[in-house]
């Protein structure tokens, strides 16, 4: 496995590639950290699936409040958080390595995983917003099951973008649709 190559222009990359690669062929011991695999962080991307749930589970209070209004507080609390955030703030026991193996991945993955995440933050914050106005019961629960459908095929994208399976997801998330080539 060949690692990704740091952008030159960013020093906080310098040495990331590196030691992840190092790591990632070296025996597991206290001293040397997990491979990227035992991590799951995709060995191509260098992304790690975990960061989706911080989005999973605001579909997830989306969905209860559509059957259950009292989940509306839960919803209303959530905070968009970007990547490093979300890892930074998280109990995944290996958030260092995710760190680490972001800094290092593939800067146009990392775009599209991003532009992907500040589309789906979006419209969870004004999903929030409009949550707090004195909707009704009917028109809460329409709304929510309307966000819901939209941000499952963004997640899903996002996903395609962790694992390697599609570039430029974040242009169809910015443009509505692909361009074919001409």
């Amino acid at each position: 496995m060949s690692a990704p190559k740091p952008d030159p222009d960013e020093p906080e990359y310098a040495g990331a590639a590196e030691r992840l690669a190092a790591s990632d062929s070296a025996a597991t011991d206290a001293a040397t950290p997990p491979p990227l695999s035992v991590a799951n962080i995709n060995p191509v991307t260098w992304l790690a699936t975990d960061y989706l749930n911080h989005f999973n589970e605001a579909v997830m209070l989306l969905d209860l409040c559509a059957s259950d209004p009292a989940c509306l507080t839960e919803l209303l609390a959530w905070q968009p958080k970007s990547y490093r955030e979300h890892f930074a703030a998280s109990s995944f026991a290996d958030r260092h390595v995710a760190l680490a193996a972001y800094e290092a991945a593939d800067p146009a993955a990392r775009h599209d995983l991003e532009t992907l995440s500040s589309t789906m933050s979006a419209v969870l914050q004004a999903t929030c917003v409009a949550m707090r106005a004195q909707l009704t019961a009917d028109d809460s629960r329409a709304l929510a099951m309307s966000v819901t459908r939209a941000l499952r095929p963004l997640i899903a994208r996002a996903g395609a973008v962790i694992n390697g399976e599609s570039t430029g997801a974040a242009r169809v998330a910015q443009h509505g649709r692909q361009r074919t080539p001409s």
